[in-house]
């Protein structure tokens, strides 16, 4: 079968980056002095394999909870005669002023700085390092880097101790020394979101030499000054700019501009009005224009050809049949043109091969590509969209709107409006619908993410959208290369102190299915983690309640907790350490006609009573007596009267001589077991989910107590009989399948003589039921 698409296998560079930040000692450093990571003095690494382990480290950082910060990280690469950085990409708030200082030996070529609010004025001198040889320079979102840290400007410090200061610089003053003097190779730059205390005009002026430029959101009082670069800019980037005429007018001189963005995030933010003159100014003097974004802004008078005017036929990116006047005098489509959040994305006629708008799925897709990284706000807006679609409509492009909301959720782990969106989108993509278009490595992702988002955020609807998505996988199999995690999480969630008992709901399901087939280690990881306790104390919280409920975060906890102790002894005695046998006898007086409870808590009985260690604290005249009366329930067919007997049947194996009780007297117990036993149907079809035989196997070779070799009997009858495919849990090869079918079912005839032989009222199973019963 063809691999499905994004299935491909991780490269080898991949793989082995990504095993040696895991192992860095084992690998390519050592303990030092004073427990220093310190590099393998035998060890040279190259620009390739040094840019891809800091940035594959920054990514793992960012994105993966498991993975920690390594102290003095940023030291391994402080020697250029060991190691050489040339390409390096740093995010968020794990990034400190001591990490720049510790590469400032390096020759870099590109250093990208993003939303990395924890650099002081410290590292503008570190910066300075890099003038001989930066060529790309980006500082979005870093408002505080042009800041000292207390009350005077901090030195490039000459130590090698790595800044172990965790809070956010706090803003004193401004750094008014700092200019980019001397970077004369730099071509390259972003300063979004620069201070506007900052002066932009003095900062810029030593560069003369600069082909693309972002000024995103950036104050710009006297806008001539960017006339110094009309020969030479390419790109100019002025989102979120106030724009006037004045700019509008110094930007079309710029006749090298390939790109173009004068965007906002929305209308009502700006005076600023579109004209349809203005928009004719850009296309006719800008003749190199490939790329152009003018969303969110307000068209003053009409640019649309009217609809009963537009050429006929199919949408056409010819430039001559455009809907929009000004861009019929284009030479050629434009690779790109943004009019998200602009009514021109409405039109037919579009003259660009690639569109940002909410017309449609590809111009909402195209919108999220091109915002995610600078502005979740648009993204934002745009998942939003794609929300909408994947719900209501269908989304045709499933893997690229997965890849991208994926991308989203990574890239703004911390934005919660990109993550409540971006969650209640993975939720409608991840269904059963598109599932079947859904590799591995793909719905992986997609889990990883959605961890990622309930550990950052408690908030109600982001726990709610994650836990929801978790439900469109197939549980526990998709979910155990996370089982720790996702256990832990969803622990988190029942706390005691959480109230949002919708939430509860899901998660005890989640928890109730993660703990359904899986090896007995990892009910009892879940069991140490607290599982047990969880479960008993929301029971006991629903019991106390002035009105006692018994609804589906009763029942889903009784189950899960049923699935957690099954073969499991440990799991078993926290149960009855945390008076979990009161918590069943008050369950069976508040709600004495809930079927499916009594058989989910006699099912976590049975599991108890498999234990011989445990069963002597049943054996008391108040279990026995609540145990032998059940035996008569009709409740869920015969489930409560066979999960009670099966609770018996082991307890009575132990012999009389355990039996320490005058009532109810043992012969009593054991007599309307046998008449219980006679009274099901053996053809019955129950609830079961056995994961082995055992339990049942063990009470067949004695002779101590019969009815528990006749409940064993009848139990394996009837699981191989009625139940032929549970056989299937074990995968098997057909033939050895067939083999244990034959076997078992022998052994229930071979029980059923010998104990129709040692006692005329041992009847098993009538003749007329065994004959009809095909192998």
């Amino acid at each position: 079968m063809a691999a499905k698409a994004g299935d491909n296998p991780d490269s080898l560079m991949a793989l082995c980056t990504d095993f040696c930040l895991r192992n860095l000692r084992r690998t390519m450093c050592y303990l030092g002095d004073r427990n220093k990571l310190t590099l393998r003095p035998d060890v040279f690494l190259p620009s390739e394999i040094c840019d891809k382990l800091v940035n594959a480290y920054m990514e793992m950082v960012h994105t993966e909870s498991s993975f920690e910060q390594q102290d003095g990280f940023f030291q391994l690469f402080s020697d250029p005669r060991s190691t050489r950085l040339t390409r390096v990409q740093l995010r968020e708030d794990f990034v400190r002023d001591a990490d720049l200082e510790a590469i400032r030996k390096q020759d870099l070529i590109e250093l990208h700085l993003t939303y990395c609010n924890s650099l002081s004025a410290r590292s503008l001198r570190a910066l300075n390092s890099f003038c001989q040889t930066l060529v790309s320079l980006s500082l979005f979102g870093c408002n505080n880097i042009f800041y000292m840290r207390g009350g005077a400007p901090l030195a490039c410090a000459e130590s090698d101790e790595y800044d172990e200061v965790d809070e956010r610089p706090t803003r004193f003053a401004l750094d008014s020394d700092f200019t980019f003097q001397g970077f004369n190779r730099l071509r390259l730059l972003n300063l979004g979101g620069l201070p506007e205390e900052v002066d932009v005009e003095a900062l810029l002026k030593p560069l003369p030499a600069l082909t693309s430029l972002d000024l995103s959101s950036v104050h710009i009082p006297r806008p001539s000054f960017l006339a110094q670069w009309k020969e030479r800019l390419a790109s100019l980037v002025l989102y979120n700019v106030d724009l006037t005429e004045e700019m509008l007018n110094t930007v079309v001189l710029m006749s090298q501009l390939r790109h173009l963005d004068i965007s906002r995030e929305n209308q009502r933010s700006s005076k600023f009005k579109m004209t349809r003159k203005m928009l004719t100014g850009i296309v006719r003097n800008l003749v190199h224009l490939v790329s152009l974004d003018i969303s969110g802004h307000i068209m003053l008078d009409n640019c649309t050809v009217p609809h009963l005017d537009e050429a006929m036929g199919r949408p056409s990116t010819e430039p001559c049949k455009s809907s929009i006047y000004p861009f019929q005098e284009l030479k050629r489509p434009l690779q790109f043109l943004g009019l998200y959040n602009t009514t021109l994305c409405n039109v037919t006629h579009i003259p660009a091969y690639k569109v940002t708008g909410s017309k449609n799925e590809d111009q909402v897709l195209n919108a999220i590509e091109a915002y995610t990284e600078y502005r979740p706000e648009l993204a934002h807006r745009a998942i939003n969209q794609l929300f909408d679609i994947a719900r209501i409509q269908h989304c045709s492009q499933l893997l690229r709107a997965l890849q991208l909301v994926i991308a989203a959720l990574k890239c703004h782990k911390y934005d919660k409006s990109v993550q409540v969106t971006g969650s209640a989108a993975l939720f409608y993509l991840t269904n059963t619908d598109y599932r079947s278009d859904q590799s591995v490595r793909l719905r992986r992702q997609v889990i990883q993410v959605v961890l990622n988002g309930m550990e950052q955020y408690q908030e109600v609807t982001v726990q709610r959208n994650c836990c929801l998505t978790l439900c469109n996988f197939s549980i526990p199999e998709e979910l155990e290369f996370q089982y720790h995690r996702v256990n832990q999480l969803l622990l988190k969630i029942l706390e005691p102190a959480r109230q949002d008992e919708s939430i509860q709901r899901i998660a005890v399901h989640l928890c109730n299915a993660l703990v359904c087939q899986v090896d007995n280690d990892h009910k009892e990881a879940v069991g140490k983690m607290g599982f047990v306790k969880v479960s008993l104390y929301l029971i006991k919280k629903k019991k106390k309640h002035f009105c006692p409920q018994c609804d589906q975060v009763m029942e889903f906890s009784w189950s899960a907790l049923w699935n957690i102790t099954d073969e499991t002894p440990d799991n078993c005695q926290m149960f009855l350490n945390c008076r979990g046998m009161s918590l069943f006898l008050e369950c069976l007086q508040e709600f004495p006609d809930k079927q499916e409870l009594h058989r989910n808590m006699l099912g976590l009985l049975g599991n108890v009573a498999e234990v011989k260690a445990l069963r002597p604290q049943l054996l008391t005249p108040q279990f026995i007596t609540v145990f032998s009366n059940l035996l008569d329930s009709k409740a869920d067919g015969i489930e409560v009267s066979y999960n009670a007997c099966g609770v018996l049947s082991h307890i009575m194996f132990d012999g009389p001589d355990v039996w320490a009780m005058d009532e109810p007297r043992r012969d009593d117990v054991m007599e309307k077991m046998w008449d219980a036993i006679q009274s099901w149907d053996v053809s019955s079809r129950r609830n079961i989910n056995y994961r082995s035989f055992e339990p049942i196997l063990r009470l067949l070779p004695q002779s101590i107590a019969p009815v528990s070799q006749h409940w064993a009997t009848w139990a394996l009858f009837n699981l191989v009989s009625v139940y032929r495919e549970c056989l299937n849990y074990f995968k098997l090869p057909g033939h050895l399948l067939f083999l244990c079918n034959l076997l078992v079912l022998i052994i229930c005839f071979i029980i059923k003589d010998w104990i129709m032989k040692n006692s005329s009222k041992w009847f098993l199973l009538s003749p007329n039921s065994l004959s009809h019963e095909k192998m």
